[in-house]
C-alpha cells in the first residue's frame, strides 16, 4: 500500500511538472516586506524536477520581496475550457492546474546565469538561438536570474 501511494505521488508530481511546462506563464507568489502578498505571472523555465528559473531587472519589488522572504508558491493552469454540459444543464470548467512550494535565490554564477537564459530562450524563442551569444554578451551584466528550488514535489489537479 505504501509503495502504491509513493508511485501515485511520483506520477502526480510528473504530471504537475508537465502542467508547468505547458503553461505560458506561472504565477509566482511571494510576500512583500510589509507582509502583504505579491503574485506575478512570470515566464519560467524548468531545468529539472526541482529547479525553475526566471529573469528580471537587477532591482525591483520582486527582488526586494525575495531578499526579505525567499519562500515562494508557484501555480499554473495549462488548460482552461469553460463548458455548458447540455445533458446535466450545468456550467463547468475543464482545467489542468499545478502548484508547488519552493525557495528563490538570486544566481551569482555567470555560467549558471547563461545556462538559465539559454533554457528560457530555447523554451520561448527556439528559432532565434543563433542570436543568443550576442544578446547574452550585451545583457548578462544587467540581467538578474532567480533560481527557484522546489521544497517538495508539486501537485496537480484536473477536470478533463
Amino acid at each position: 500500500m505504501r509503495t502504491m501511494r509513493k508511485a501515485e505521488r511520483q506520477r502526480d508530481a510528473e504530471w504537475a511538472l508537465e502542467v508547468f511546462d505547458r503553461a505560458p506563464y506561472v504565477t509566482v507568489s511571494m510576500t512583500r516586506t510589509d507582509g502583504t502578498p505579491y503574485g506575478l505571472p512570470l515566464s519560467l523555465v524548468r531545468k529539472d524536477d526541482r529547479t525553475f528559473y526566471f529573469h528580471c531587472a537587477l532591482e525591483g519589488e520582486k527582488l526586494d520581496c525575495l531578499r526579505a522572504n525567499p519562500v515562494v508558491s508557484l501555480s499554473a493552469v495549462s488548460k482552461c475550457t469553460p463548458k455548458f454540459e447540455e445533458e446535466k444543464q450545468n456550467f463547468t470548467e475543464y482545467y489542468h492546474s499545478a502548484i508547488a512550494l519552493g525557495r528563490a535565490e538570486l544566481v551569482d554564477d555567470d555560467e549558471e546565469k547563461i545556462e538559465a537564459l539559454r533554457l528560457l530562450c530555447m523554451r520561448f524563442l527556439p528559432k532565434h538561438m543563433d542570436h543568443f551569444p550576442e544578446a547574452v554578451a550585451r545583457s548578462l551584466d544587467r540581467t538578474a536570474i532567480v533560481r527557484i528550488t522546489l521544497s517538495q514535489p508539486p501537485v496537480g489537479k484536473c477536470k478533463p
